[in-house]
C-alpha cells in the first residue's frame, strides 16, 4: 500500500456551477497550499477528492450523488488493475462536498452510507478545511462545519487562479433578496461587501499578473456598498488601475440599476457594455409570488433607459419558465417581455423545487414536464431568432476582441475572441496570441457566434 503519510496531502477538486464557485475553488487552493497540500489533474492520484456544489442547477445533486459512486468504482478499478504491484497500489481517497449542497443537504451527505462522504464544508467555512481533513483523515470520523458568517468575505486570502485573460474577483458574498426559487440566502448567507480598498490591492496585483480583463461577481453584485461607496464608485475606482483593460460584473438585479451605475457604464470606457437582467418570468403575478421585487413595466422601462443611455449595449437575462401556478397566459407575458426586450443572449431553465426555499414549502410543482418543455422550447425558437437577427447586424463592421485560449477541441484550427458586448466572434488562426487586443472584420453569423477575420493588432 501507499504510504498515506507520505502522499496525504494530494488533492483532486472538481467544480460544479457559477462563477462564484469557480472563484471560491481559487480560494480554497490558496488555503490548502499554504497547508503543504498539492493539488493534481487526475483523480486517481489524489488522496483527498473535493467536488465544489451547487444547488442551483436542477438534479444537481443526483449529479454529485452519481459522480461520488463514479469516484469510487474509479479507485476500486485501479486497485484491481494493481494488486500485483504493491508500488502501485492506492487507498480509497478522502472525498468532501464542498459549496451550495454541503449546507443544503447536510443530513443527506452525511447519513447516506452508500456515499460515505468523508467531510463536508459550507462556502464560509474554507479556513478549517485544512482542519477538518487532518481530522477526518487521523479519526476515520465524519466531519462538517456549515457555519454560515456574517462577516467572511476571504478579504484576507488571495485566490491561486487559471493563466487567462479575465479574472474572477468577489466583491460580497451571499445576498439578501429571499426569491422564493432561490437557495443562496441559506447556503451563502446574508449579504456583506469587502471594502473598495481591498478590492482594489487585489486588482492591481492580478494587473502585474498580465490579466486584461477583471469580472467583479457577487451574488447580488450590483448592492456593493462597503459603507462608504455603492457598486458605480467601485467599478470607476476598478479603472483606474492600470494594466486592466475591460472590467465585466456579474450577477446584478434589476432592482439595482440607478442612473449613477448606468451613466458609468455608458461612460466608462473600461466597463464592458454588457449588462445582464434577469427578467425570470414576465407575468406580474408570478414576479410577485417569485418575489422578484419588480413589475413587467418596471422591468421594460429599465430596459428601455439602458437601450437610451447605452445604445450599443447588448443585453442578457435569466428565465424561468414552469414556475408553480404559472397559466399558459401568464407564460405569454413572459414571451412578450422577451420579445419586445430582444436580449441578445438568454439562459432559460425549467422550474425544478430546491429544497429549503420558500417555493418549495408553499407551492406545488404543478406544470407538467412537457409543459415546461414545450414553454422552454417556444422561448429557446424565439432567442434563436432575435440573436441571429442582431449577430447579422454586425456584418462588415469591424471590432474590437479580446483573444481568449480554445477550451473546444473542435475549433482546433480557430481562436476565439470576444467583443466589448461579450459576443463570441470565431477567426482562423493568425498572429496573435491569448491576451491580444485585435480589430476583426465580422463576416459571417450563426445565432451563437460571429464570425470574422483579423484586420490589425491593436496592443497585447
Amino acid at each position: 500500500m501507499i504510504n498515506i503519510q507520505q502522499f496525504r496531502k494530494t488533492i483532486f477538486i472538481e467544480t460544479y456551477g457559477c462563477a462564484m464557485n469557480e472563484y471560491d475553488t481559487e480560494l480554497v487552493k490558496s488555503i490548502l497550499v499554504k497547508e503543504n497540500y498539492t493539488f493534481v489533474q487526475n483523480e486517481l492520484e489524489a488522496d483527498i477528492v473535493m467536488l465544489n456544489t451547487c444547488a442551483i442547477r436542477e438534479h444537481a445533486h443526483r449529479k454529485i450523488y452519481g459522480r461520488v459512486h463514479e469516484i469510487r468504482n474509479n479507485r476500486k478499478k485501479l486497485l484491481k488493475v494493481n494488486k500485483y504491484d504493491k508500488s502501485k497500489q492506492s487507498d480509497e481517497p478522502l472525498i468532501g462536498i464542498l459549496g451550495c449542497m454541503a449546507t443544503n443537504l447536510r443530513t443527506e451527505l452525511l447519513e447516506n452510507k452508500n456515499l460515505d462522504i468523508d467531510f463536508i464544508a459550507g462556502p464560509d467555512s474554507y479556513k478549517r478545511l485544512p482542519q477538518l481533513i487532518e481530522e477526518a483523515m487521523g479519526t476515520g470520523d465524519k466531519q462538517f462545519d456549515l457555519t454560515l458568517s456574517e462577516f467572511e468575505t476571504y478579504s484576507d486570502v488571495l485566490p491561486i487562479r487559471k493563466e487567462g485573460v479575465n479574472a474572477w474577483i468577489a466583491t460580497s458574498r451571499g445576498c439578501n433578496n429571499f426569491c422564493t426559487f432561490c437557495v443562496v440566502p441559506y447556503t451563502r448567507g446574508r449579504e456583506r461587501s469587502r471594502s473598495v480598498s481591498n478590492i482594489i490591492e487585489e486588482v492591481k496585483l492580478l494587473a502585474g499578473e498580465g490579466f486584461k480583463q477583471v469580472t467583479l461577481l457577487g451574488q447580488n453584485v450590483n448592492s456593493y456598498n462597503d459603507g462608504q461607496a455603492d457598486f458605480a464608485d467601485l467599478l470607476d475606482a476598478v479603472s483606474g488601475v492600470n494594466g486592466i483593460r475591460r472590467i465585466r460584473f456579474t450577477s446584478p438585479h434589476p432592482k439595482d440599476f440607478p442612473d449613477k451605475l448606468l451613466d458609468v457604464v455608458a461612460q466608462n470606457p473600461k466597463v464592458c457594455k454588457q449588462i445582464h437582467l434577469p427578467l425570470q418570468a414576465g407575468n406580474n403575478r408570478i414576479l410577485d409570488v417569485m418575489n422578484r421585487n419588480y413589475t413587467q413595466e418596471e422591468f421594460l422601462a429599465l430596459v428601455d433607459k439602458v437601450r437610451h443611455k447605452i445604445p450599443d449595449a447588448a443585453l442578457s437575462t435569466d428565465i424561468i419558465v414552469g414556475f408553480p401556478t404559472e397559466t399558459d397566459a401568464e407564460f405569454e407575458d413572459t414571451f412578450k417581455v422577451m420579445k419586445q426586450a430582444e436580449f441578445d443572449q438568454a439562459f432559460i431553465f425549467k422550474y425544478s423545487e430546491r429544497k429549503g426555499t420558500v417555493a418549495s414549502k408553499k407551492y406545488p410543482d404543478d406544470v407538467s414536464e412537457e409543459k415546461k418543455t414545450e414553454r422552454t422550447m417556444t422561448l429557446n425558437n424565439l432567442q434563436k431568432e432575435v440573436m441571429f437577427k442582431k449577430n447579422c447586424a454586425h456584418i462588415g463592421q469591424r471590432l474590437e476582441l479580446l483573444i481568449e485560449d480554445a477550451t473546444n477541441p473542435e475549433t482546433a484550427n480557430y481562436k476565439p475572441g470576444r467583443t466589448d458586448t461579450n459576443k463570441l466572434v470565431i477567426l482562423p488562426i493568425g498572429d496573435y496570441r491569448t491576451g491580444d487586443f485585435i480589430t476583426a472584420e465580422i463576416t459571417d453569423a450563426t445565432p451563437h457566434a460571429l464570425k470574422g477575420v483579423q484586420t490589425n493588432i491593436l496592443s497585447s
